[in-house]
């Protein structure tokens, strides 16, 4: 079972807007970590936001700052959001949620939970 379920993503014209969800539709105790990574077809997954338990710490990656924020909702339900503006077409490719318990990490392999992936397409 896939502890963490995505929605949002989607085609869009270079310039739009997008927002990702991901909420866990399963239990992870204690506090933990949530990022976002993408990746893009023969690229590796590269790290693209995250952010700690208890907020406001948040980390982005170089080329996505400015631009995307990542917040998340600890009150009524486990989710967390990647808001992304100004999107480009190398924005282009398959996002994942992921969680882990402790810090936050740009590395992928330290995460515990992933989604399953949406796919985002950005046109000219």
């Amino acid at each position: 079972q896939v502890p963490l379920v995505e929605s949002g993503g989607g085609w869009v014209q270079a310039g739009g807007s997008l927002t990702l969800s991901c909420q866990a539709s399963g239990p992870i105790f204690g506090n933990y970590a949530m990022a976002w990574f993408r990746q893009a077809p023969g690229k590796d997954r590269e790290f693209v936001a995250s952010i700690e338990w208890s907020g406001p710490y948040t980390a982005y990656s170089t080329s996505v700052k400015g631009r995307f924020t990542i917040s998340r909702d600890n009150t009524t339900e486990d989710s967390a959001y990647l808001q992304m503006n100004s999107l480009k077409p190398e924005d282009s490719a398959v996002y994942y949620c992921a969680s882990r318990t402790g810090g936050a990490s740009a590395h992928s392999d330290r995460y515990d939970y992933w989604g399953q992936g949406l796919q985002v397409t950005v046109s000219l």
